[in-house]
């Protein structure tokens, strides 16, 4: 008897030890999301940042400097414009390495753009950044829609 329950102790601790990238990927996730909600949609740049984002956040964005107040310094401008627009498509998450993919429209004189923006997290916050942009054309070679 004395075996087994050491046995199923064992199993309980193993399955303990797997579940834990789960729980990291779940965290990250809700982490990424709330992020989305309140950056994207609420367009609230300053509350996403000082929540989510360590104050030495590794910007790789040519145009915006390195860290938190630097990046809420560029973005707060296009984000508070009159008529600007983002809208989440997708949310990826693996790891500590999360993308969104999204429709962004800084100034609605443009048509705007899709954008995937990369981050990094480490321990529950947003510690790094990469963006690609690729602008609306005008005229698309194939039927298919950017999102």
């Amino acid at each position: 008897m004395k075996k087994i329950a050491i046995a199923l102790a064992a199993l309980g601790l193993l399955g303990a030890c797997s579940t834990a990238p789960a729980d990291s990927a779940a965290r990250n996730r809700k982490i990424i999301e709330d992020f989305a909600r309140v950056f994207y949609q609420e367009k609230d740049v300053k509350r996403a940042f000082e929540t989510y984002v360590v104050p030495g956040y590794i910007q790789h964005n040519p145009g915006i400097a390195d860290g938190r107040d630097a990046a809420v310094a560029a973005l707060t401008p296009m984000f508070s414009a009159p008529g600007s627009r983002f809208e989440v498509k997708h949310i990826v998450v693996e790891g500590d390495m999360a993308v969104i993919h999204l429709f962004g429209q800084g100034d609605p004189a443009t048509k705007g753009a899709a954008v995937a923006d990369i981050y990094r997290l480490k321990d529950g916050k947003i510690v790094e950044h990469w963006d690609i942009l690729q602008p609306m054309p005008e005229k698309s070679a194939n039927p298919h829609p950017m999102f």
